[in-house]
């Protein structure tokens, strides 16, 4: 049993981390101190300045946890980490996890390379971005690959030098074929030199330089060369033409404002590049009720640039960050980026501008994401309470697991779990079963057979007496949604029996024509209009979990009868196996085949494409 008051004693005066559990041992607040014991003990003390939220999460905390860290910065890194790793429920939460991406031009490498990633790592590359705008990075791209002969290969040079020869690009003149030594370091380098002028908008430099040439090769009477040049300055005029709109006298920052109603917030953040905005996005935020303006930026900064692979060399905000979090926040920022980074809060000038700016397309996007999110609102949780409302249940299932067996005849048996939590799919909980104590036809005892599989290592994993962490069984379902009737609820409510657990089962039946139907729950048919969210909701996750169980079944047969076929085949082990799959790409083919086709797949000698041809020959039936 946590004896919290004891447990306050053993804490220590160090800085780290702190994580609160409520009695289901989930994690429901993640926290940082300078000093663990003064900052958790605050939490215990009575006090008439806590807020209703802080008061509400004290009442359903029952244990925590700490994690003692060499200094604040640590902590502030491991903070983040676990917030996004947990969601937990009292944390200011940014219903947003984009990665945006990059263009990246290998500078590290000898004949450069230049395309998009949203991986950013210190290998000596040049990056461009983040770029919010798939439309524009399209364009840019296009127009990079276009207009310069850069390769897209991904050979080691100048080690694969004149190893083979040329590729398609090369033909087609989108590429100058340094694989093949047809141009020089240097000449290559001045085309990637150019490419990235283009990137970084230095337009008017490559247009002077481009109709010198035009000129140069109109002279030379080399006219075919200087209609490519016309085309390629008419291409670069367009774009520029188009981008001199969100031109700008500051270079490169984020901008970010942010408006708020009750526990919500929505934040705007505008991408500065070079002088131009490149792109702009919204996030939201929940539980900001209790927290200050200050706070409410504070906490973005630090959950959006943990998330991002880019830091840019200026931040500029609405609000300033939080007074005691300013020094250690700034000092992060300028770790993530491996150079100083300046938050600022400007009070006239362009910036100024910029700011109210993000702020007015905050405001116009919260009204319009207003009505998005209660819409948003009443087909996932809306629809879990009118479950719930239905069923008579006490609580309003949050999380909802629904389970389907597929077989054929009983052959190629497989069971599916599907979860929803507050509505929505959470496909990272998903779980495929392949049903191992089960011969023939038999869907209740496969059923058993998945749902103890199931549970058992959900207690596992939760216990830790076995090495499950992170394999997503530990959370037991609120509810239970058997694709079925009676028989498979019977299944369920067995298992869930023998493990001493108490857990709603529902049957999702269908109609004659094989269209959701209602739910069957405690020997009783439950209906609901077809057009509520909480019948949209039943339907989806039914049809969801037989897609699963489907999709699942269809590549185990297939796999399993892969396997079965050619390996019955003598002197056919792994390796011709898959390459005799590489080359004739399916059974069907092989079947047909004769023995100077399957001479031709690697590995194969005259007595085992013999073996293969008369394996199948002999085998027609």
């Amino acid at each position: 049993m946590f004896d919290i008051k004891e447990e306050l004693k053993k804490l220590p005066s160090k800085p780290g981390v702190y994580i609160m559990k409520n009695e289901n041992d989930e994690v429901i607040y993640v926290g940082k101190a300078i000093n663990l014991k003064n900052r958790v003990r605050q939490y215990f003390q009575n006090s008439a300045n806590k807020s209703v939220k802080v008061l509400a999460m004290v009442k359903n905390i029952t244990e925590f946890e700490y994690i003692v860290t060499e200094n604040e910065m640590e902590a502030l890194n491991l903070e983040c980490n676990l917030i996004k790793e947990y969601s937990p429920k009292y944390n200011i939460r940014l219903k947003d996890d984009k990665t945006y991406p990059s263009v990246k031009v290998t500078l590290n490498e000898d004949f450069p390379r230049i395309f998009v990633t949203r991986n950013i790592v210190k290998d000596g590359s040049k990056y461009y971005g983040p770029y919010t705008d798939a439309y524009a990075l399209k364009e840019i791209i296009e127009m990079v690959n276009k207009m310069w002969p850069l390769r897209k290969c991904k050979k080691v040079l100048p080690r694969d030098i004149g190893k083979e020869r040329p590729c398609l690009n090369y033909h087609i003149g989108q590429c100058s074929a340094p694989c093949d030594g047809l141009i020089s370091k240097e000449e290559y380098g001045k085309i990637v030199r150019e490419a990235m002028d283009f990137i970084e908008g230095k337009h008017d430099k490559i247009l002077k330089d481009l109709k010198v040439q035009m000129t140069e090769a109109s002279e030379n009477l080399e006219f075919e060369k200087a209609a490519i040049l016309r085309d390629k300055i008419r291409s670069i005029e367009a774009i520029s033409v188009r981008q001199r709109v969100t031109n700008t006298n500051v270079n490169n920052c984020d901008v970010i404002a942010f408006v708020r109603a009750f526990d919500e917030a929505l934040v705007q953040v505008f991408f500065v590049r070079d002088g131009k905005i490149t792109g702009r996005e919204h996030f939201l935020l929940n539980n900001v009720e209790h927290l200050s303006r200050s706070g409410v930026i504070t906490e973005f900064v630090k959950q959006f640039y943990s998330g991002t692979a880019f830091v840019p060399k200026e931040i500029v905000l609405s609000e300033p960050l939080e007074e005691e979090e300013k020094e250690i926040t700034e000092k992060w920022l300028s770790t993530l980026r491996d150079s100083a980074v300046n938050v600022i809060v400007p009070q006239k000038g362009e910036k100024k501008e910029l700011v109210d700016l993000a702020y007015k397309n905050a405001s116009i996007t919260f009204e319009q994401f207003g009505e998005k999110l209660k819409r948003d609102e009443m087909r996932t949780v809306g629809a879990s309470k009118e479950i719930a409302e239905v069923l008579g249940l006490e609580k309003v299932p949050e999380r909802i697991e629904a389970y389907d067996i597929s077989n054929i005849q009983g052959f190629y048996s497989v069971g599916a779990m599907v979860v929803f939590e507050n509505g929505r799919a959470k496909k990272s909980d998903y779980r495929k079963f392949k049903i191992k104590s089960v011969s023939g036809p038999n869907d209740f005892a496969s059923m058993k057979e998945v749902l103890t599989r199931r549970i058992n290592h959900g207690l596992l994993e939760k216990s830790g007496r076995e090495d499950l962490s992170g394999k997503g069984f530990a959370k037991l379902p609120d509810i239970i949604f058997m694709d079925g009737g009676k028989p498979q609820i019977t299944a369920a409510e067995e298992v869930l029996a023998a493990f001493g657990l108490n857990i709603p089962v529902c049957g999702m039946f269908k109609d004659d024509f094989h269209r959701t139907k209602g739910l069957l729950f405690n020997d009783k048919e439950y209906y609901m209009p077809q057009n509520s969210e909480g019948f949209k909701l039943i339907t989806r996750i039914q049809d969801e979990v037989h897609r699963f169980a489907i999709e699942f079944h269809r590549s185990f047969k297939d796999k399993s009868q892969l396997h079965s076929v050619l390996d019955d085949i003598p002197g056919i082990g792994p390796v011709r196996r898959k390459a005799l799959l590489k080359y004739f790409e399916n059974i069907e083919n092989i079947k047909n085949a004769e023995v100077e086709d399957i001479l031709e797949v690697e590995g194969m000698t005259i007595k085992s494409a013999e073996a293969v041809y008369s394996f199948f020959r002999n085998n027609k039936n």
